[in-house]
């Protein structure tokens, strides 16, 4: 389970430190692709395959899967971790991110989430947690 957030900067040629404690169970090598809310998701190569399995069985006669499949598998990348435990994200990756400078890395279940440190603070700041804990409430999930 991945939790947790980092604050890092990304460099002039798009490599950003990925932090310890997410090396440790992303493995050296890893997925990224596009996510949802305009960050990135980083899967382990396990939790990908997971995806994938789960992916096969949507009916390609459903145009709504096909769009989804089309924005997240031709999306991804397939990133190794260097010496110096860093990434380089591909300029399309970046891009769709917003990615420029400050850096958020978070932790969410089951995957890692890397979010332009900007728009992680507007999309992290939750107004009315209440009716949030009431929605998950709703769903089955209780704190």
């Amino acid at each position: 389970m991945f939790m947790g957030e980092y604050s890092h900067t990304i460099d002039a040629k798009g490599r950003l430190i990925v932090p310890a404690k997410f090396r440790e169970k992303l493995g050296d090598e890893f997925v990224v692709t596009k996510g949802l809310d305009g960050c990135l998701f980083v899967y382990p190569l396990e939790e990908w395959a997971n995806i994938e399995q789960a992916f096969r069985k949507v009916p390609l006669t459903n145009k709504k899967a096909r769009d989804f499949v089309r924005f997240f598998f031709a999306g991804a990348a397939s990133c190794e971790v260097d010496k110096q435990g860093r990434i380089l994200l591909p300029a399309s990756l970046r891009a769709y991110a917003g990615l420029n400078k400050e850096i958020v890395s978070a932790g969410v279940l089951n995957r890692v989430e890397i979010w332009d440190k900007e728009k992680w603070e507007r999309c992290s700041a939750i107004d009315d947690l209440d009716e949030i804990a009431d929605y998950m409430a709703e769903l089955g999930v209780c704190i």
